[in-house]
């Protein structure tokens, strides 16, 4: 098939080099130098697109592919409050939208084994909750869209937790996810459930950004031909 990159860093490389490896052809590959080229991508030379760049550029590409009626696969965090306006414009031209906010298989059977832990530990009110999330300091924004994603299945199977904030915090109601930054590193999410006797954690660490790579590429595999609004769980089929 062929595939667009739009976003050419180190992620769009790291696609490039899995989808080249699964035989697939790039069509375009889009950066700071050539954006005009972004509404040259359209279904008679490009099955679908893949979106890396940053919070501030992201739907303005997706609207103009999707408007084009090519289906986009978006890895882009930090502009979800445009998202609802993304999938309406999928379905407005018959084409797919498919985001997740982390492309790996692994985190994402770690999103679901944390809303498994989330909902054992809400019978057990003296475990105080809580996140770390490790990332490179390139990253842009702060937490990561993984954090925020895990941060939501706490809050929706532990009920005492009404919101989640960016800072260590005490106060009972508040889900606190913790920042770190350091060179080198694709990703580390721990969750944690410290009482005065013990502490479970739940953790997950990525090694390098292939897995990310691949999941992006066997999503846009997923979206060829295909309308609607998509996301891991439909084509991992995890219930």
């Amino acid at each position: 098939m062929k595939i667009a990159l739009i976003g050419y860093g180190k992620m769009g490389k790291a696609i490039e080099q899995i989808a080249l490896k699964r035989g697939h052809e790039i069509s375009f590959r889009i950066d700071l130098s050539n954006q005009e080229d972004l509404k040259k991508i359209v279904p008679s030379n490009t099955d679908a697109v893949i979106e890396f760049t940053q919070p501030e550029t992201a739907f303005p590409n997706i609207s103009t592919v999707l408007k084009n009626g090519v289906p986009v696969v978006c890895g882009t965090t930090g502009w979800l409050e445009h998202k609802p306006q993304a999938e309406k414009l999928a379905q407005e031209n018959n084409t797919a939208f498919f985001y997740s906010s982390n492309y790996s298989v692994g985190v994402n059977i770690f999103f679901h084994l944390n809303k498994y832990l989330a909902k054992v530990m809400s019978n057990f009110g003296e475990y105080h909750v809580w996140q770390e999330e490790i990332h490179h300091t390139e990253k842009k924004d702060s937490p990561s869209g993984t954090s925020i994603t895990l941060a939501e299945g706490v809050l929706e199977n532990i009920k005492s937790k009404s919101k989640w904030v960016n800072e260590s915090t005490s106060n009972p109601t508040e889900f606190g996810i913790v920042s770190v930054r350091e060179p080198n590193v694709p990703g580390t999410h721990t969750i944690f459930y410290e009482s005065p006797i013990d502490t479970i954690e739940i953790k997950h660490t990525a090694h390098s950004r292939e897995g990310f790579a691949t999941g992006a590429v066997l999503a846009a595999e997923f979206v060829k031909g295909k309308h609607g609004v998509f996301g891991m769980d439909d084509m991992l089929k995890i219930s």
